[in-house]
Protein backbone atom coordinates (compact mmCIF):
# COMPACT_ATOMS: atom_id res chain seq x y z
CA UNK A 1 0.00 0.00 0.00
CA UNK A 2 2.91 2.35 0.69
CA UNK A 3 4.18 1.77 -2.84
CA UNK A 4 0.74 2.28 -4.35
CA UNK A 5 0.30 5.51 -2.39
CA UNK A 6 3.63 6.82 -3.69
CA UNK A 7 2.68 5.94 -7.27
CA UNK A 8 -0.71 7.63 -7.12
CA UNK A 9 0.76 10.89 -5.77
CA UNK A 10 2.78 12.87 -8.34
CA UNK A 11 6.28 13.39 -7.00
CA UNK A 12 7.47 16.92 -6.39
CA UNK A 13 10.35 16.35 -8.79
CA UNK A 14 8.19 15.19 -11.71
CA UNK A 15 5.62 17.89 -11.05
CA UNK A 16 8.31 20.58 -11.08
CA UNK A 17 9.79 19.19 -14.29
CA UNK A 18 6.41 19.31 -16.02
CA UNK A 19 5.84 22.91 -14.91
CA UNK A 20 9.19 24.26 -16.14
CA UNK A 21 8.83 27.53 -18.01
CA UNK A 22 10.68 28.44 -21.22
CA UNK A 23 13.22 30.63 -19.47
CA UNK A 24 14.61 27.78 -17.35
CA UNK A 25 14.08 24.75 -19.55
CA UNK A 26 17.24 22.93 -20.55
CA UNK A 27 18.26 23.65 -24.15
CA UNK A 28 18.10 20.01 -25.14
CA UNK A 29 14.38 19.93 -24.30
CA UNK A 30 13.44 22.91 -26.42
CA UNK A 31 12.77 21.00 -29.61
CA UNK A 32 9.66 19.43 -28.09
CA UNK A 33 8.76 22.12 -25.58
CA UNK A 34 7.65 24.73 -28.12
CA UNK A 35 4.51 22.81 -29.07
CA UNK A 36 1.38 24.79 -28.22
CA UNK A 37 -0.39 23.54 -25.12
CA UNK A 38 -3.46 21.49 -25.98
CA UNK A 39 -6.28 20.61 -23.63
CA UNK A 40 -6.28 16.87 -22.95
CA UNK A 41 -9.73 16.90 -21.36
CA UNK A 42 -11.90 14.20 -22.87
CA UNK A 43 -9.12 12.83 -25.09
CA UNK A 44 -8.89 9.05 -25.22
CA UNK A 45 -5.24 8.15 -24.73
CA UNK A 46 -3.92 4.61 -24.93
CA UNK A 47 -0.71 3.91 -23.04
CA UNK A 48 1.17 0.76 -24.01
CA UNK A 49 3.62 -0.40 -21.36
CA UNK A 50 6.42 -2.86 -22.09
CA UNK A 51 8.97 -4.74 -20.01
CA UNK A 52 11.60 -2.07 -19.32
CA UNK A 53 12.90 -1.13 -15.88
CA UNK A 54 11.77 2.41 -16.73
CA UNK A 55 8.18 1.19 -16.36
CA UNK A 56 7.85 2.99 -13.03
CA UNK A 57 7.90 6.30 -14.94
CA UNK A 58 4.86 5.16 -16.91
CA UNK A 59 2.95 5.21 -13.62
CA UNK A 60 3.66 8.91 -13.25
CA UNK A 61 2.73 9.51 -16.89
CA UNK A 62 -0.66 7.80 -16.53
CA UNK A 63 -1.31 9.80 -13.37
CA UNK A 64 -0.46 13.08 -15.12
CA UNK A 65 -2.69 12.26 -18.10
CA UNK A 66 -5.65 11.45 -15.88
CA UNK A 67 -5.15 14.62 -13.81
CA UNK A 68 -5.28 16.65 -17.03
CA UNK A 69 -8.68 15.20 -17.90
CA UNK A 70 -7.72 12.48 -20.37
CA UNK A 71 -9.51 9.13 -20.48
CA UNK A 72 -6.57 6.77 -20.11
CA UNK A 73 -6.47 3.08 -21.00
CA UNK A 74 -3.36 1.05 -20.26
CA UNK A 75 -2.25 -2.02 -22.19
CA UNK A 76 0.61 -4.19 -20.95
CA UNK A 77 2.88 -6.81 -22.47
CA UNK A 78 3.41 -10.04 -20.51
CA UNK A 79 6.94 -8.92 -19.55
CA UNK A 80 5.57 -5.63 -18.22
CA UNK A 81 3.20 -7.45 -15.87
CA UNK A 82 6.19 -9.16 -14.26
CA UNK A 83 7.62 -5.78 -13.24
CA UNK A 84 4.45 -3.98 -12.06
CA UNK A 85 1.03 -5.42 -11.35
CA UNK A 86 -1.82 -4.40 -13.69
CA UNK A 87 -3.71 -3.44 -10.54
CA UNK A 88 -1.40 -0.43 -10.12
CA UNK A 89 -2.27 0.92 -13.55
CA UNK A 90 -5.94 0.13 -12.96
CA UNK A 91 -5.84 2.35 -9.87
CA UNK A 92 -3.92 5.13 -11.63
CA UNK A 93 -6.00 5.20 -14.82
CA UNK A 94 -9.40 4.39 -13.37
CA UNK A 95 -9.94 1.82 -16.12
CA UNK A 96 -9.33 -1.93 -16.45
CA UNK A 97 -5.92 -2.82 -17.86
CA UNK A 98 -5.70 -4.90 -21.05
CA UNK A 99 -3.16 -7.69 -20.75
CA UNK A 100 -4.90 -10.50 -22.62
CA UNK A 101 -6.30 -10.45 -26.15
CA UNK A 102 -8.82 -13.17 -25.33
CA UNK A 103 -11.13 -12.23 -22.46
CA UNK A 104 -14.34 -14.32 -22.66
CA UNK A 105 -16.24 -12.07 -20.24
CA UNK A 106 -16.28 -9.13 -22.70
CA UNK A 107 -18.49 -9.01 -25.75
CA UNK A 108 -16.32 -6.61 -27.78
CA UNK A 109 -12.83 -7.43 -28.94
CA UNK A 110 -11.14 -5.18 -26.43
CA UNK A 111 -8.07 -4.06 -28.36
CA UNK A 112 -10.09 -3.28 -31.50
CA UNK A 113 -12.68 -1.31 -29.54
CA UNK A 114 -9.98 0.76 -27.84
CA UNK A 115 -8.10 1.26 -31.11
CA UNK A 116 -11.22 2.69 -32.76
CA UNK A 117 -11.82 5.16 -29.91
CA UNK A 118 -8.25 6.36 -29.37
CA UNK A 119 -7.12 9.93 -30.07
CA UNK A 120 -3.49 8.91 -29.62
CA UNK A 121 -1.43 5.89 -28.63
CA UNK A 122 1.66 6.21 -26.45
CA UNK A 123 4.09 3.34 -25.92
CA UNK A 124 6.10 4.22 -22.83
CA UNK A 125 8.59 2.74 -22.20
CA UNK A 126 9.25 0.91 -25.47
CA UNK A 127 11.78 -1.91 -25.45
CA UNK A 128 13.94 -2.91 -28.42
CA UNK A 129 11.80 -6.05 -28.71
CA UNK A 130 8.54 -4.12 -29.03
CA UNK A 131 10.07 -1.59 -31.44
CA UNK A 132 11.21 -4.46 -33.69
CA UNK A 133 7.72 -5.99 -33.64
CA UNK A 134 6.09 -2.68 -34.53
CA UNK A 135 8.50 -2.08 -37.42
CA UNK A 136 7.89 -5.57 -38.80
CA UNK A 137 4.13 -5.54 -38.26
CA UNK A 138 4.16 -8.38 -35.73
CA UNK A 139 1.20 -8.55 -33.36
CA UNK A 140 1.41 -11.11 -30.57
CA UNK A 141 0.45 -9.18 -27.43
CA UNK A 142 -2.03 -6.51 -26.33
CA UNK A 143 0.31 -3.60 -27.12
CA UNK A 144 1.52 -4.57 -30.59
CA UNK A 145 -1.86 -5.91 -31.73
CA UNK A 146 -3.63 -2.71 -30.69
CA UNK A 147 -0.94 -0.56 -32.30
CA UNK A 148 -1.45 -2.40 -35.58
CA UNK A 149 -5.22 -1.87 -35.40
CA UNK A 150 -5.10 1.75 -34.26
CA UNK A 151 -5.39 4.57 -36.85
CA UNK A 152 -4.57 7.25 -34.27
CA UNK A 153 -1.10 8.88 -34.12
CA UNK A 154 1.54 6.71 -32.46
CA UNK A 155 4.18 8.09 -30.09
CA UNK A 156 7.02 5.82 -28.97
CA UNK A 157 9.45 6.59 -26.14
CA UNK A 158 12.27 3.99 -26.18
CA UNK A 159 14.23 2.97 -23.10
CA UNK A 160 17.08 0.45 -23.15
CA UNK A 161 20.81 -0.04 -22.71
CA UNK A 162 23.10 2.12 -24.84
CA UNK A 163 24.42 -0.69 -27.05
CA UNK A 164 20.89 -1.95 -27.68
CA UNK A 165 19.75 1.52 -28.69
CA UNK A 166 22.76 2.05 -30.97
CA UNK A 167 22.57 -1.38 -32.59
CA UNK A 168 22.02 -1.11 -36.37
CA UNK A 169 18.93 -3.32 -36.14
CA UNK A 170 17.27 -1.03 -33.60
CA UNK A 171 18.22 2.10 -35.53
CA UNK A 172 16.89 0.53 -38.72
CA UNK A 173 13.55 -0.20 -37.05
CA UNK A 174 13.40 3.36 -35.70
CA UNK A 175 13.94 4.76 -39.20
CA UNK A 176 11.23 2.47 -40.58
CA UNK A 177 8.74 3.71 -38.01
CA UNK A 178 9.68 7.36 -38.57
CA UNK A 179 9.15 6.92 -42.30
CA UNK A 180 5.59 5.84 -41.47
CA UNK A 181 4.98 9.01 -39.48
CA UNK A 182 5.51 7.58 -35.98
CA UNK A 183 6.78 10.15 -33.48
CA UNK A 184 9.90 8.90 -31.69
CA UNK A 185 10.81 10.62 -28.41
CA UNK A 186 14.46 9.71 -28.39
CA UNK A 187 16.05 8.54 -25.13
CA UNK A 188 18.28 10.78 -23.07
CA UNK A 189 21.75 10.33 -21.62
CA UNK A 190 22.01 9.42 -17.94
CA UNK A 191 22.29 6.59 -15.43
CA UNK A 192 20.96 3.28 -16.73
CA UNK A 193 19.79 0.11 -14.97
CA UNK A 194 23.22 -1.45 -15.56
CA UNK A 195 24.81 1.19 -13.36
CA UNK A 196 26.53 2.76 -16.35
CA UNK A 197 25.98 6.14 -17.92
CA UNK A 198 24.96 6.48 -21.53
CA UNK A 199 22.15 7.16 -23.99
CA UNK A 200 19.07 5.01 -23.46
CA UNK A 201 17.39 6.62 -20.46
CA UNK A 202 13.65 7.19 -20.96
CA UNK A 203 12.84 10.74 -22.06
CA UNK A 204 11.46 13.16 -19.49
CA UNK A 205 7.73 13.35 -18.89
CA UNK A 206 7.72 16.86 -20.28
CA UNK A 207 9.15 15.74 -23.63
CA UNK A 208 6.74 12.79 -23.81
CA UNK A 209 3.73 14.97 -23.05
CA UNK A 210 4.88 17.56 -25.59
CA UNK A 211 5.19 14.81 -28.20
CA UNK A 212 1.68 13.65 -27.34
CA UNK A 213 0.34 17.16 -27.88
CA UNK A 214 2.11 17.32 -31.23
CA UNK A 215 0.49 13.99 -32.18
CA UNK A 216 -2.94 15.34 -31.22
CA UNK A 217 -2.24 18.51 -33.17
CA UNK A 218 -1.47 16.43 -36.25
CA UNK A 219 -4.70 14.52 -35.79
CA UNK A 220 -6.69 17.76 -35.63
CA UNK A 221 -5.02 18.96 -38.84
CA UNK A 222 -6.35 15.81 -40.43
CA UNK A 223 -6.33 15.74 -44.23
CA UNK A 224 -6.27 19.51 -44.71
CA UNK A 225 -4.02 19.20 -47.77
CA UNK A 226 -6.20 16.58 -49.48
CA UNK A 227 -6.33 17.21 -53.21
CA UNK A 228 -3.11 19.23 -53.27
CA UNK A 229 -0.50 18.26 -55.87
CA UNK A 230 2.92 18.82 -54.34
CA UNK A 231 6.48 18.40 -55.60
CA UNK A 232 9.37 18.54 -53.12
CA UNK A 233 13.10 18.36 -53.81
CA UNK A 234 15.52 17.05 -51.19
CA UNK A 235 19.14 16.12 -50.70
CA UNK A 236 22.39 17.08 -52.40
CA UNK A 237 23.20 17.02 -56.08
CA UNK A 238 26.53 15.58 -57.24
CA UNK A 239 28.41 17.18 -60.11
CA UNK A 240 30.86 14.66 -61.56
CA UNK A 241 34.21 15.61 -63.10
CA UNK A 242 35.14 11.98 -63.81
CA UNK A 243 33.15 8.73 -63.54
CA UNK A 244 33.87 8.30 -59.79
CA UNK A 245 34.51 11.80 -58.36
CA UNK A 246 32.18 14.73 -57.90
CA UNK A 247 31.59 18.11 -56.29
CA UNK A 248 28.80 18.16 -53.70
CA UNK A 249 27.76 19.45 -50.26
CA UNK A 250 26.92 17.98 -46.81
CA UNK A 251 23.12 17.94 -47.22
CA UNK A 252 21.47 14.76 -45.93
CA UNK A 253 18.01 15.56 -47.28
CA UNK A 254 16.36 15.41 -43.85
CA UNK A 255 14.53 18.71 -44.20
CA UNK A 256 13.12 18.02 -47.66
CA UNK A 257 12.13 14.49 -46.66
CA UNK A 258 10.31 15.89 -43.61
CA UNK A 259 8.45 18.38 -45.85
CA UNK A 260 7.34 15.57 -48.16
CA UNK A 261 6.34 13.34 -45.24
CA UNK A 262 4.29 16.08 -43.56
CA UNK A 263 2.43 16.83 -46.79
CA UNK A 264 1.68 13.15 -47.31
CA UNK A 265 0.43 12.79 -43.71
CA UNK A 266 -2.00 15.64 -44.37
CA UNK A 267 -3.48 14.13 -47.50
CA UNK A 268 -1.50 15.72 -50.34
CA UNK A 269 -0.42 13.81 -53.41
CA UNK A 270 3.36 14.11 -53.22
CA UNK A 271 6.27 13.62 -55.58
CA UNK A 272 9.69 13.68 -53.89
CA UNK A 273 12.63 14.35 -56.23
CA UNK A 274 15.65 13.22 -54.24
CA UNK A 275 19.35 13.67 -54.83
CA UNK A 276 21.83 12.09 -52.42
CA UNK A 277 20.08 11.52 -49.06
CA UNK A 278 21.08 9.94 -45.77
CA UNK A 279 17.63 9.62 -44.19
CA UNK A 280 14.84 7.10 -44.84
CA UNK A 281 12.53 8.14 -47.65
CA UNK A 282 8.87 8.45 -46.62
CA UNK A 283 6.29 5.87 -47.56
CA UNK A 284 3.25 6.78 -49.61
CA UNK A 285 4.95 9.30 -51.91
CA UNK A 286 6.26 8.96 -55.44
CA UNK A 287 10.07 8.93 -55.37
CA UNK A 288 12.19 10.16 -58.27
CA UNK A 289 15.93 9.58 -57.77
CA UNK A 290 18.40 11.95 -59.45
CA UNK A 291 22.11 12.67 -59.14
CA UNK A 292 22.99 15.97 -60.81
CA UNK A 293 21.46 19.45 -60.90
CA UNK A 294 20.58 18.92 -64.57
CA UNK A 295 18.76 15.67 -63.75
CA UNK A 296 16.88 17.42 -60.94
CA UNK A 297 15.86 20.27 -63.23
CA UNK A 298 14.60 17.83 -65.87
CA UNK A 299 12.62 15.89 -63.24
CA UNK A 300 11.03 19.07 -61.85
CA UNK A 301 10.02 20.29 -65.30
CA UNK A 302 8.42 16.91 -66.06
CA UNK A 303 5.97 17.61 -63.23
CA UNK A 304 5.69 21.37 -63.89
CA UNK A 305 2.25 21.21 -65.51
CA UNK A 306 0.92 18.85 -62.81
CA UNK A 307 2.02 20.50 -59.57
CA UNK A 308 0.23 23.19 -57.57
CA UNK A 309 2.88 23.74 -54.89
CA UNK A 310 6.63 23.30 -55.22
CA UNK A 311 9.06 23.24 -52.28
CA UNK A 312 12.69 23.41 -53.30
CA UNK A 313 14.46 22.08 -50.22
CA UNK A 314 17.31 20.35 -52.08
CA UNK A 315 20.87 21.64 -51.80
CA UNK A 316 21.47 22.06 -55.52
CA UNK A 317 25.01 22.76 -56.71
CA UNK A 318 25.47 26.27 -58.13
CA UNK A 319 28.34 25.14 -60.37
CA UNK A 320 29.20 22.04 -62.35
CA UNK A 321 32.39 20.98 -64.16
CA UNK A 322 32.43 22.21 -67.76
CA UNK A 323 33.97 18.94 -68.90
CA UNK A 324 33.70 15.42 -67.50
CA UNK A 325 36.66 13.09 -68.03
CA UNK A 326 35.59 9.85 -69.75
CA UNK A 327 37.81 7.73 -67.48
CA UNK A 328 39.04 7.93 -63.91
CA UNK A 329 41.65 10.64 -63.38
CA UNK A 330 44.73 9.06 -61.80
CA UNK A 331 47.06 10.92 -59.53
CA UNK A 332 50.06 9.12 -61.02
CA UNK A 333 49.21 10.60 -64.40
CA UNK A 334 48.16 14.09 -63.26
CA UNK A 335 50.48 16.38 -61.31
CA UNK A 336 47.99 19.23 -61.09
CA UNK A 337 44.23 19.22 -61.60
CA UNK A 338 42.38 22.36 -62.64
CA UNK A 339 38.60 22.22 -62.93
CA UNK A 340 36.72 24.75 -65.02
CA UNK A 341 33.22 25.24 -63.61
CA UNK A 342 30.11 26.73 -65.13
CA UNK A 343 26.81 27.74 -63.49
CA UNK A 344 24.04 25.18 -63.24
CA UNK A 345 20.52 26.03 -64.39
CA UNK A 346 18.35 27.74 -61.74
CA UNK A 347 15.51 25.31 -61.00
CA UNK A 348 13.29 27.81 -59.21
CA UNK A 349 13.57 30.46 -61.92
CA UNK A 350 12.99 27.89 -64.68
CA UNK A 351 9.88 26.62 -62.90
CA UNK A 352 8.57 30.15 -62.33
CA UNK A 353 8.89 30.90 -66.04
CA UNK A 354 7.00 27.71 -66.86
CA UNK A 355 4.37 28.08 -64.12
CA UNK A 356 3.71 31.70 -63.12
CA UNK A 357 0.57 30.58 -61.28
CA UNK A 358 2.14 27.89 -59.06
CA UNK A 359 2.98 28.47 -55.39
CA UNK A 360 6.77 28.25 -55.09
CA UNK A 361 8.70 27.87 -51.84
CA UNK A 362 12.48 28.15 -51.77
CA UNK A 363 15.11 27.61 -49.10
CA UNK A 364 18.01 29.92 -48.27
CA UNK A 365 20.78 28.13 -46.38
CA UNK A 366 23.15 30.87 -45.23
CA UNK A 367 26.15 31.21 -42.94
CA UNK A 368 25.27 33.84 -40.37
CA UNK A 369 22.06 35.87 -40.16
CA UNK A 370 20.06 34.64 -43.18
CA UNK A 371 17.08 37.00 -43.52
CA UNK A 372 18.50 39.72 -45.76
CA UNK A 373 19.99 37.30 -48.30
CA UNK A 374 16.77 35.31 -48.19
CA UNK A 375 14.70 38.40 -49.02
CA UNK A 376 16.93 39.10 -52.02
CA UNK A 377 16.52 35.53 -53.25
CA UNK A 378 12.76 35.70 -52.70
CA UNK A 379 12.45 38.77 -54.94
CA UNK A 380 15.00 37.73 -57.55
CA UNK A 381 13.48 34.32 -58.19
CA UNK A 382 9.86 35.41 -57.96
CA UNK A 383 8.98 33.09 -55.08
CA UNK A 384 5.84 33.15 -52.98
CA UNK A 385 7.73 32.17 -49.83
CA UNK A 386 11.23 31.40 -48.66
CA UNK A 387 12.58 29.49 -45.65
CA UNK A 388 15.78 31.00 -44.27
CA UNK A 389 18.15 29.27 -41.89
CA UNK A 390 21.72 29.60 -40.61
CA UNK A 391 23.48 26.32 -41.42
CA UNK A 392 26.53 27.27 -39.34
CA UNK A 393 24.56 26.45 -36.18
CA UNK A 394 25.32 22.88 -35.01
CA UNK A 395 21.69 22.16 -34.12
CA UNK A 396 20.26 23.67 -37.30
CA UNK A 397 22.70 22.83 -40.08
CA UNK A 398 23.22 19.98 -42.49
CA UNK A 399 22.58 16.57 -40.96
CA UNK A 400 20.92 17.86 -37.77
CA UNK A 401 17.52 16.50 -36.75
CA UNK A 402 16.42 19.99 -35.68
CA UNK A 403 16.25 23.37 -37.37
CA UNK A 404 15.76 27.08 -36.68
CA UNK A 405 13.96 28.80 -39.53
CA UNK A 406 12.36 32.05 -40.57
CA UNK A 407 9.47 32.06 -43.07
CA UNK A 408 9.26 35.12 -45.32
CA UNK A 409 6.53 35.72 -47.90
CA UNK A 410 6.41 37.94 -50.96
CA UNK A 411 3.87 40.25 -49.26
CA UNK A 412 6.19 40.86 -46.31
CA UNK A 413 4.93 38.42 -43.71
CA UNK A 414 7.67 37.05 -41.46
CA UNK A 415 7.43 34.18 -38.99
CA UNK A 416 10.46 33.07 -36.95
CA UNK A 417 10.43 29.61 -35.39
CA UNK A 418 12.45 28.45 -32.39
CA UNK A 419 14.45 25.23 -32.42
CA UNK A 420 12.14 22.42 -33.59
CA UNK A 421 12.45 18.98 -35.07
CA UNK A 422 12.57 19.13 -38.85
CA UNK A 423 9.24 17.33 -39.08
CA UNK A 424 7.60 19.98 -36.90
CA UNK A 425 9.23 22.69 -39.02
CA UNK A 426 7.68 20.95 -42.02
CA UNK A 427 4.20 20.99 -40.47
CA UNK A 428 4.63 24.66 -39.57
CA UNK A 429 5.63 25.30 -43.17
CA UNK A 430 2.48 23.65 -44.50
CA UNK A 431 0.33 25.54 -41.97
CA UNK A 432 1.88 28.77 -43.27
CA UNK A 433 1.49 27.82 -46.94
CA UNK A 434 -2.14 26.76 -46.46
CA UNK A 435 -3.05 29.99 -44.65
CA UNK A 436 -1.26 32.08 -47.29
CA UNK A 437 -2.97 30.32 -50.20
CA UNK A 438 -6.35 30.74 -48.51
CA UNK A 439 -5.69 34.49 -48.17
CA UNK A 440 -4.66 34.66 -51.84
CA UNK A 441 -7.88 32.93 -52.93
CA UNK A 442 -9.98 35.21 -50.69
CA UNK A 443 -8.29 38.26 -52.21
CA UNK A 444 -8.93 37.04 -55.75
CA UNK A 445 -12.62 36.50 -54.93
CA UNK A 446 -12.85 40.00 -53.41
CA UNK A 447 -11.27 41.63 -56.48
CA UNK A 448 -13.49 39.67 -58.89
CA UNK A 449 -16.73 40.78 -57.25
Amino acid sequence: MAILSWLTTPSTFCRSVYQLRPQNRPAEMSKWVWVTEMDLKGKVILVGVTGSIAIYKACELVSQLRQQGAEVHVLMTPHATRLISPLTFHALSGNPVVTDLFVPETHAIEHVALADRADAFLIVPATANTIAKLALGLADDAVTTTALACPAPLVIAPAMETKMWQHPATQGHIKTLQARGVIIVEPETGWLASGKQGVGRLASLERILAALREALKRRERGQDLAGWRVVVTAGATREFFDPVRFISNPSTGKMGIAVAQAARERGAEVVLIAGHTEAPLPEGVEIVQVRTAKEMLDAVLRYADWLEVFVGAAAVADFTPKQVAPTKLRRSETERLLLELEPTADILMALRQRRPDAFLVGFAAEVGEPSEKAKEKLAHKGLDMIVANDVSQPDAGFGADTNRCTFITMDGQIKTLPLLTKLEVAHQLWDFVREHRERQKAEVKRVCR
